[in-house]
């Protein structure tokens, strides 16, 4: 893969001391104080700054926003520590910045909407407190103190460590907007400054700069904090110059939506982007001075037709790939179902379309980093950890280390066994699409999956939605019984391990029989062999509005009884099917982990000949082995 390299002009100290200092004169005169540094060894930057004697600030960003449109432009928040050379020594640093919505004063119990409706699409109300655990994982890395771990660990290492408050939450002014436009240019607003192109004041109202920084930024953050790198890396900001976004959102569409359904990011039954921007502004501001802004983004997000607007537009950060101009270190869980794979998956597509220099690191875990401890061992021998390679990639780009990291495989990716390995590319380029065909032999006994033979086009096969009352777990689960309230396919028993890589597809040939409009969902599943005692994984799952069958954008009404072809993508996964195992897909309409949940009785039916999966499997159908 061919990527951009950039020069970048900054001096590094390749010693392993401070300084590599002369022998001094003969002269009895004092040879002068060497100049201070950055140490590098083995091409990593080592802890030779005194933490202890950081010195630390807080300044209040101008932006160019007035979100609360009381007649002022908005400051952000700013904390920073930096080497105490930076003040004493005229040493000059580059930033690591962490923006976020969550430092303090989050609002524990917004109300959220009920997911139990009469029919789709409707709203209720209900009150419930949102789960604490996304705001944990910023705490964690960060707070407005600084005694997190960013700056502990870059300091040392010659950087400054700034921790931003985005708009509208903590102590900055405004009102959040939940990622539009307004949010991603009160970020920027911090990295102009740091590029010596803004305004920003300290508690007294004095005017301060950042004349202590070489201007150099990059970002990360988790979750809402990895989101917000993403955004402002789309506005081409020149001294942002790399971000590691940590299971970000790069389409808020595909984090509160899919293909026209309303479905809620896992764990947050109920969330939309009201609920959040509610959450992180705090009671007191979401129900006094930014009420109008909440009640707006109510408005705007649709929770009726759930189709991609104008409001979802303003949050797609995709397009904006176009515009990047830092380096991106993709990290995602690839078991995340609150940040969802595709997000990471389409911004990965966008960054090699614009040939933005690039890495991927994809674990096993769900929402969150692989763990700073977690190791991958590189061709010929060399291991490094995530958070060496987190360092190694910021002193590069950074600093300007020359420490091969883009020579390195460009994907680092975890297997189901806990190991790690490398990879040229993700998805796999040796992956090839095989469609596999959906059969039945009978009205209600589960069916099979072939790659080759001819499919019976005749049979028809229904099942009742009760998806409100029923887990998809139960829904799941024993797929050689019949059930009525879900279909289930099925492979032979693989003969070798199969992988897959990337999106699957599905095609399916269906009629909603008695109402006008149903939840679609299906699971990919990981079976054991017939009468095996194996846990079936649900290894990806897709939804789909069917009034959104031409479209995202486009809702169109259903007749009832009428066949129709729908198509849509699951999650993207990579994921190895063992040998003794079976591939399933598995039919359902209401999801009760993520979508909304109409009464029970809706009758839907499939046209199993007419339907497929179509898997993207490395090494093609051959490898497939049926």
């Amino acid at each position: 893969m061919r990527q951009r390299r950039r020069r970048i002009l900054f001096a590094v100290t390749l010693t392993t001391s401070l300084l590599a200092v002369s022998a001094a004169p003969a002269a009895a005169e004092p040879a002068p104080a060497p100049e201070p540094g950055i140490v590098v060894r083995d091409g990593i930057t080592q802890p030779v700054f005194s933490f202890a004697d950081a010195v630390e600030e807080r300044v209040w960003v101008e932006t160019t926003l007035d979100t609360d449109h009381d007649g002022k432009l908005d400051r952000v928040v700013a904390d920073i520590s930096r080497p105490r050379e930076t003040a004493t020594a005229g040493l000059k640093v580059p930033v690591v910045f962490e923006h976020s919505p969550y430092r303090k004063g989050t609002w524990g119990s917004v109300p959220y909407p009920s997911v139990l409706v009469d029919d789709l699409p409707q709203n209720g109300l209900t009150r419930s407190a949102r789960a604490q655990a996304e705001q944990q994982i910023a705490i964690q890395r960060a707070r407005p103190n600084l005694p997190g771990t960013l700056d502990d660990y870059y300091v040392p290492r010659g950087y400054a460590v700034v921790l931003g408050q985005s708009v509208g939450t903590g102590d900055s002014d405004g009102c959040p907007t939940s990622g539009d436009m307004a949010e991603t240019l009160g970020t920027k607003a911090i990295i102009d400054w740091l590029g010596g192109r803004g305004k920003a004041y300290n508690a007294a109202g004095e005017p301060v700069t950042a004349d202590w920084t070489t201007g150099a930024v990059g970002m990360t953050g988790v979750s809402y904090n990895g989101t917000l790198p993403n955004m402002v890396a789309t506005t081409g900001v020149p001294n942002l110059k790399t971000i590691i976004p940590v299971s970000a959102i790069s389409n808020w569409y595909d984090y509160y939506r899919a293909n026209g359904l309303v479905v809620a990011p896992g764990g947050y039954q109920g969330e939309d982007a009201d609920i959040l921007a509610m959450y992180t502004a705090g009671q007191a501001r979401a129900e006094g001075r930014c009420a109008d802004e909440m009640a707006q983004i109510t408005a705007e997000q649709d929770r009726v037709t759930g189709d991609y607007t104008d409001f979802w537009r303003d949050r797609d950060y995709l397009p904006g790939a176009k515009n990047v101009t830092a380096s991106v270190f993709v990290v995602h869980g690839l078991n995340d179902w609150n940040v969802k794979t595709e997000n990471f998956a389409g911004w990965w597509d966008r960054l090699a379309k614009n040939d933005v220099p690039r890495k991927i690191w994809l674990h096993q875990g769900g929402h969150g980093g692989p763990g700073n401890n977690a190791t991958v061992t590189l061709p010929g021998g060399q291991a490094w950890t995530y958070k060496q390679t987190e360092n190694r990639w910021f002193d590069f780009w950074l600093w300007g280390v020359p420490n091969g990291i883009m020579d390195e495989p460009t994907a680092v990716l975890q297997r189901e066994n806990r190991s790690y390995t490398t990879y040229a590319n993700w998805p796999d380029p040796a992956a090839r699409e095989v469609p596999l065909r959906l059969t039945a032999t009978s009205a209600t006994e589960p069916g099979g999956l072939i790659s080759n033979g001819p499919a019976n086009q005749r049979e028809e096969q229904s099942f009742v939605d009760e998806g409100r009352t029923i887990s998809p777990r139960t829904l799941v689960a024993n797929p050689d019984a019949a059930s009525e309230n879900r279909l289930v396919y099925r492979s032979p028993v693989l003969t070798q391990d199969v992988r897959m890589s990337g999106r699957p597809e599905m095609r399916l040939r269906m009629s909603i029989d008695n109402r006008a409009d149903a939840n679609l969902t299906v699971h990919l599943v990981d079976y054991g062999a017939p009468g095996a005692t194996t846990a079936p994984v649900v290894v990806t799952r897709g939804w789909l509005d069917p009034q959104n069958r031409t479209g995202r954008s486009h809702t169109t009404a259903v007749q009832q009884g009428v066949m129709y072809d729908y198509r849509w993508t699951l999650e993207p996964k990579d994921y190895v099917f063992p040998a003794g195992h079976r591939i399933g897909v598995v039919v359902l309409s209401s999801d009760q982990d993520y979508t909304l949940l109409p009464l029970g009785g809706t009758r839907l039916t499939v046209q199993p000949g007419a339907s497929s999966l179509t898997m993207p499997v490395v090494g093609g159908r051959d490898a497939l082995g049926f």
